[in-house]
């Protein structure tokens, strides 16, 4: 039940997405997961949409946040503001927009140093401290984050830390000729008519999250195979003297955790009750780009970091 359940969430966000079925896969292997999710890609490739129709299709109100080189934390976080009336004044705690199920925040790297510390302590504690007060945020919690690659005026480079912090980094790419046909006529086709929806129960993730939890089992050999990739990262060199060139820091035990997760997630959601290779495969990308620190080699030849992850998936085997 719980699966039908988010088959049909993610039909429904399909139904207003064209062209990103792998983007929309991801974002639901990160809900599933329990983890946040960092939306990359140009202007104008429906990064704000996607999210905006999973918000939609879950029956919760998305909190949005645009960073600004300006911006304050109190302006995500919200602040202890002063109350008067008749029976005298007192301090009020008035939440900001980071008190959401889903919270989108725009252009990430637009904003300064302190309004990504907060942010920080929102995604990985789910909670915000103001005053000397804890406030934990709603469950469930989902931060996606959009950034634009190629924009350099007005931006703070996300500290590693931070980065390592969103359990997927999700490319977003460009639709191919029919499907962008397929855009112009779907909202030529919503100018006229919002298509009709029937949101998911957003209790229907926490039970799912459940479900990946306790039903999907993964065998040692692919738990070996998880730490081995992850490891490789570190010691590249060992395996392949190519990568041993291009990769300067590997990734850390956050790595091999988020491909625990996310694997079984995947697993779960193709209606297996275990993790294949190919499950491990298939999120590795996503995983580990934006864990590794390429050498200053493999930038000066435009090699990506993807790249580096393909390489890794042909030299490290499964151990029978």
């Amino acid at each position: 039940m719980d699966r039908a359940a988010v088959q049909a969430l993610r039909l429904a966000v399909g139904a207003r997405i064209v062209g990103q079925a792998e983007v929309i896969d991801l974002l639901l292997l990160a809900l599933l997961s329990d983890g946040h999710a960092l939306l990359e890609g140009l202007p104008g490739l429906a990064k704000t949409r996607s999210v905006k129709a999973l918000a939609r299709a879950l029956g919760t109100e998305l909190k949005r946040v645009q960073f600004t080189p300006d911006l304050l934390p109190s302006d995500v976080t919200g602040s202890v503001v002063y109350h008067s009336d008749e029976q005298g004044g007192r301090f009020r705690f008035e939440q900001g927009p980071i008190f959401g199920n889903v919270v989108l925040i725009d252009e990430i790297n637009r904003a300064p140093a302190k309004v990504q510390s907060a942010l920080l302590e929102a995604m990985e504690e789910r909670q915000v401290t103001i005053g000397g007060e804890t406030h934990p945020l709603p469950k469930p919690f989902f931060v996606l984050a959009t950034q634009n690659p190629i924009e350099q005026e007005g931006t703070y480079p996300l500290p590693e830390a931070q980065l390592d912090r969103f359990l997927l980094h999700i490319r977003v790419g460009y639709p191919d000729a029919a499907e962008e046909l397929a855009i112009i006529r779907m909202l030529r086709a919503e100018e006229q008519a919002e298509p009709p929806l029937s949101p998911v129960p957003l209790s229907t993730i926490t039970e799912a999250r459940r479900a990946v939890s306790t039903e999907v089992k993964i065998s040692e050999t692919i738990e070996r195979y998880i730490v081995a990739l992850v490891c490789a990262t570190r010691a590249p060199a060992a395996l392949d003297a190519t990568l041993g060139k291009q990769i300067e820091v590997g990734a850390s035990p956050r790595a091999s955790l988020a491909l625990d997760k996310v694997s079984r997630a995947r697993a779960w959601l193709e209606g297996r009750d275990y993790v294949t290779a190919d499950d491990v495969r298939a999120v590795a990308a996503p995983v580990l780009r934006h864990r590794l620190l390429l050498a200053y080699d493999a930038k000066a030849k435009g090699i990506s970091a993807d790249q580096v992850v393909s390489r890794l998936l042909e030299v490290v085997a499964v151990a029978g």
